[in-house]
């Protein structure tokens, strides 16, 4: 079992924010594009590599965000019509995310056990979320799905406050 933070600042010019350790050591690096279409995030490992890539796709109906691991669609998450509150679907090969995972506090589950468990940290400033990996060999996949998700948060925020002008 391995326990991740990501951290994000308030005020962060550039979307840049680090994945740690238990110890606080960095593990990966999240980098968004700055005023760039179509929207995208890179997270890189503590080495640089890319691990993952986030992009909002521009052509679409309804909000639509992949993630690609290893040059691959990995994960989609897609806005569905709804009338009365925002609908999200996750599609991803054999894992499912139940609970809350607009408030980001849900559980990943692969072919029906528990891979990982996420939870939004409310005591700090800025977003914090602690993430608990129970199976190793899906870190990288978990991070991914938990930045995709909370970039389909921020988005939705973004237009609501737009709308709400």
């Amino acid at each position: 079992m391995k326990k991740l933070y990501i951290k994000q600042k308030v005020f962060s010019i550039g979307e840049k924010f680090t994945v740690v350790d238990e110890d606080q050591h960095p593990r990966y690096f999240v980098k968004g594009s700055f005023l760039k279409i179509p929207k995208t995030f890179r997270v890189e490992d503590e080495k640089g590599n890319e691990v993952s890539k986030i992009t909002k796709k521009v052509i679409s109906l309804l909000p639509k965000f992949t993630v690609e691991l290893d040059g691959n669609d990995a994960i989609e998450i897609s806005k569905h019509l709804s009338v009365f509150k925002a609908k999200y679907a996750i599609s991803a090969e054999d894992i499912k995310v139940e609970g809350n995972w607009w408030d980001m506090d849900f559980e990943v589950s692969q072919k029906g056990r528990k891979v990982a468990e996420i939870h939004k940290r409310w005591i700090s400033w800025g977003d914090s979320y602690e993430i608990t990996i129970l199976n190793d060999s899906l870190e990288e996949l978990i991070v991914s799905l938990v930045i995709a998700i909370d970039c389909v948060k921020a988005d939705e925020n973004s237009n609501a406050a737009s709308s709400s002008d």
